[in-house]
């Protein structure tokens, strides 16, 4: 089937059965009691947050999670009702936009505390409010010190409800060793216990990520948040690894997206012919190239240059010459028929081929995250 839109030089298309997929996936790893979060934040992690949120929320997801105010406003606009928590930080000029919106929020500033219940006030409704509290990663949060009195400022102002209470994994992913994240699931059940004990129920409880979800039950609580597994990708090496050596079936993620683009120009050059900006390449044979629109502005790395491949028809072309804000150069000398518009894969399969986002990620020396993640919002999302 032909996806291709009209006239968009670049476009994603975005699995609707392959999501449905691993959002089954982890239904059956949480089991049916709790609730799942689909974190949408980043633009779905550049799969496209209108798109995701909507066909998650069809293909069973009970909550979104999202990075910002602003992404919070825009599924409110898009009519979606679900639960949505903002993950990160609110600033105290938006936190009447979020309440009005409905919208969770996680805190953990005096401030955020303190002008909330102002809000409240004004507006007539309650804040639904998730503590941060640290653990080990050492970024937003309050210390497991700090809790007692920061859950006891909120609960004496009226209007704000302690709905949740929250954590997050520091290293969980890239290693096999996790005496440190089980530090850290101790420091969150010790806090549960102390509030407890000090007549404090909460009512959700939520520390998973997709790497705790594939690798801890004793993780799950009653709220288990998934990023990267969503979009059918592996949070890392090890994460896989780490199945394998606790005797756990990997699960069978199905990669979400796919990165397309049209060819817009087909020429030879000769022998000894320079290729891009800095001539970093040098042909050493007559060479037909294949021009691509597409570039580092479109969040295709420059990272890539001269060491990633593209798909057409089915076959690997090199992609030569730095990688340019625009544009983009594949070798194509050995692809027959090769013509203008025709589909260049950039990230997806074509025939028996496939590069995945791990793949060029390895290339450029990141993560699969920030390749998926910098695709430009603008570039048209289609679902398939």
């Amino acid at each position: 089937m032909n996806h291709k839109p009209r006239t968009a030089l670049s476009w994603v298309e975005i699995s609707r059965s392959a999501l449905r997929h691993n959002i089954r996936l982890f239904r059956e790893l949480i089991g049916p009691r709790r609730k799942l979060m689909a974190v949408v934040k980043a633009n779905a992690y550049g799969h496209g947050l209108a798109e995701i949120s909507q066909l998650s929320l069809e293909g069973g997801a009970d909550w979104l999670g999202v990075n910002s105010l602003e992404e919070g406003l825009r599924l409110r606009s898009l009519g979606i009702g679900a639960p949505v928590l903002v993950l990160g930080y609110v600033p105290l000029d938006g936190l009447e936009e979020a309440i009005a919106a409905d919208l969770r929020l996680v805190v953990y500033n005096p401030e955020t505390v303190d002008r909330l219940a102002e809000v409240v006030r004004r507006a007539g409704k309650d804040a639904r409010l998730h503590i941060k509290l640290e653990t080990g990663t050492n970024r937003q949060g309050v210390t497991d010190r700090q809790l007692l009195s920061f859950v006891r400022r909120i609960r004496k102002r009226p209007g704000l409800v302690v709905e949740g209470l929250t954590s997050h994994f520091a290293n969980i992913e890239d290693t096999t060793n996790f005496e440190y994240p089980r530090r850290q699931l101790d420091i969150y059940k010790t806090a549960v216990a102390e509030l407890a004990a000090g007549g404090i129920s909460v009512p959700v409880k939520h520390m998973s990520c997709t790497a705790a979800a594939m690798l801890f039950p004793e993780t799950y609580f009653n709220l288990v948040r998934v990023g990267i597994g969503l979009y059918g990708l592996w949070p890392s090496k090890e994460t896989f690894l780490s199945c394998r050596l606790r005797k756990r079936r990997p699960p069978s993620l199905h990669p979400v997206l796919t990165w397309k683009a049209r060819i817009a120009q087909i020429k030879t050059v000769p022998k000894g012919a320079f290729i891009g900006y800095g001539g970093t390449y040098r042909t050493t044979r007559r060479t037909a190239l294949a021009i691509i629109p597409v570039g580092y502005y479109d969040g295709y790395g420059r990272g890539l240059s001269n060491a990633s491949h593209v798909l057409i028809k089915g076959r690997r072309a090199g992609v030569i010459g730095r990688v340019a804000m625009d544009f983009l150069t594949a070798d194509v000398t050995d692809i027959p028929g090769v013509g203008l518009e025709d589909e260049a894969v950039l990230i997806g399969r074509s025939g028996k081929e496939q590069i995945t986002a791990a793949a060029l990620a390895a290339l450029a020396g990141t993560i699969a995250y920030e390749v998926v993640a910098r695709i430009n919002p603008e570039i048209p999302r289609l679902v398939v």
